[in-house]
């Protein structure tokens, strides 16, 4: 065995910028005052797959492994890692930590919550991720006992994991919320014990859940039982639950608020450019991608001509310049260039080439422009998603001279919509929870994927990610994803549309917030100056 170093990233962005402007207010302790635009879908670790619930996880939960303030992957709950030679076996001590009620957490915590997530019965979104562990995949599928899964207590602060295939990265997964721990005595005794503000939550991070008021807020206090408690400096943190972006940047503006917009939240579309000219606000660069699904099992968006007509024809640098507006570049690739060099796999508003596609498809489906049914191009409500629909609209009207209709949806009923193929174009976005490439492309894997709500598959795709999976040479590992990319972009089963970017702005007095690619925000470390 081969003892574990410390693995730098390089990647985490230290968040001293401030806002000028506003009104001036003096902190009144170690308090910090954000906004979630909205509630977070489960506070329970072994469930959500949200960007909000991932930020509230982060601040209650901590790993076996977290990534430090100074940008390097630190050990957390594990004290040493010994890894095997083939990168394949992994034996983690333990150190002596407790949850939130004085519980220790102990190994059979980490065993006990994914193996639980694996279960087939088990409601997990992202399960997936954990398909990463020996027989992860077979056991959701039913195809092998729970017990042949690779994870193993060997005793309480010592966990043994066996993996499906190497993973040079895999110490750096590990500190994301699948692979966070739940509480074991908590969870067999209460399974609603992550309602709300059930009396039963607990927590092992930095911070505790002591309110919630839905719709209003979430209060969180420090931990005093959280193992690295000395070097958590906030007291408090106030989450207001405010979806309107105009109204967060006037309480912002109005010092009511001590953050506002990105990872958080998002600032207003029409008050960027001010915004930016002024130099109140921060950009930084996200691994993720906005993008557009397309539902390969309609009738009309089988044909994969009429899904690259519908790519080609959108011109993102103009959503760009004249919609969005925040620094954000065009998306002719998929996985972002944060984890893997950019490609360009088809031309931006190649308007001509459309076209001819677009004749193509409706000759292949033996329709004409006219007999052509309304296409709907469904978005969960945000006024930013609107915008981007209305000007896409535009553009394929103009490309093809076709209406094609929007649709706004509640994000809990656009998500359910997706998941039973309800739908034909819907926007979707989606930021990279680890350094991994491959993940952009492991959930169109296999037309089983929970995540795969295009219905797409191809053979080749997928034995060239297996084959990805089997190596440990890493110049032939990124040419067997690249090439898997290519067939993903031939065939279209989603539109990119431009690779994230976040914008936030901050009272001058908040320091240490940590915020990374990954638009993990982590608030273990940030502080309040006193002035």
């Amino acid at each position: 065995m081969r003892k574990w170093v410390y693995l730098s990233l390089s990647v985490s962005l230290l968040l001293s910028s401030c806002s000028k402007n506003q009104i001036d207010r003096k902190p009144q302790g170690q308090e910090l005052r954000l906004n979630f635009r909205s509630e977070p879908l489960s506070i329970d670790p072994r469930k959500p797959n949200d960007v909000t619930s991932s930020q509230f996880l982060k601040m209650c939960f901590d790993g076996l492994t977290r990534m430090g303030p100074d940008g390097e992957l630190q050990l957390s709950l594990a004290e040493s890692a010994d890894v095997s030679e083939d990168q394949r076996i992994y034996t983690l001590k333990l150190r002596k930590s407790l949850w939130s009620d004085g519980m220790p957490v102990t190994a059979y915590d980490f065993e006990g919550s994914w193996k639980t997530m694996l279960d087939p019965l088990f409601p997990c979104e992202y399960a997936s991720d954990l398909f990463i562990l020996k027989n992860g995949r077979a056991a959701k599928n039913k195809k092998c006992s729970m017990d042949e899964v690779g994870v193993r207590a060997l005793d309480e602060y010592t966990l043994r994991i066996e993996l499906d295939h190497p993973a040079p990265l895999f110490l750096s997964i590990l500190s994301t919320h699948a692979f966070y721990p739940s509480p074991q005595h908590i969870t067999s005794k209460y399974p609603h014990w992550a309602d709300k503000a059930n009396p039963h939550y607990v927590t092992n991070g930095p911070f505790k859940l002591v309110e919630w008021k839905q719709s209003d807020h979430i209060t969180l206090e420090k931990s005093e039982t959280y193992w690295d408690s000395a070097h958590v400096k906030l007291d408090r943190i106030q989450m207001l639950l405010i979806e309107d972006e105009n109204t967060e940047l006037t309480m912002f503006d109005n010092g009511e608020l001590d953050w506002a917009g990105s990872p958080l939240s998002t600032l207003p579309l029409d008050a960027m450019p001010a915004l930016i000219k002024t130099k109140r606000v921060t950009t930084f660069p996200m691994a993720g991608v906005y993008f557009y699904i397309l539902n390969t099992q309609d009738p009309l968006l089988k044909n994969v001509k009429l899904r690259r007509a519908f790519a080609l024809a959108i011109n993102r640098q103009e959503l760009i310049d004249n919609v969005i507006q925040s620094g954000q570049s065009p998306a002719t690739c998929f996985i972002p260039p944060a984890l893997s060099p950019e490609k360009q796999y088809f031309q931006d508003n190649d308007v001509l080439r459309a076209r001819r596609l677009f004749t193509e498809a409706l000759t292949e489906l033996q329709l004409t422009k006219e007999q052509l049914p309304i296409i709907t191009l469904s978005y969960n409500t945000m006024n930013s998603h609107h915008k981007i629909a209305q000007a896409i609209q535009g553009q394929w009207f103009k490309a093809f001279g076709i209406h094609v209709a929007l649709e706004n949806k509640e994000w809990k009923v656009f998500l359910d919509e997706q998941r039973h193929g309800k739908f034909q174009i819907a926007r979707m976005g989606g930021i990279a929870n680890n350094y991994d490439p491959i993940g952009f492309l492991d959930r169109y894997r296999y037309l089983s994927s929970e995540e795969n709500f295009s219905h797409w598959t191809n053979p080749r795709f997928t034995e060239l990610l297996e084959s990805a999976d089997q190596t440990i040479d890493e110049a032939l590992r990124t040419q067997l994803i690249a090439e898997a990319e290519q067939i993903f972009m031939d065939e279209m089963p989603v539109i990119p549309i431009y690779f994230y970017t976040g914008s936030y702005m901050k009272q001058p007095y908040v320091k240490g917030v940590y915020v990374s690619e990954l638009s993990d925000v982590d608030l273990k470390w940030a502080y309040v100056e006193m002035q």
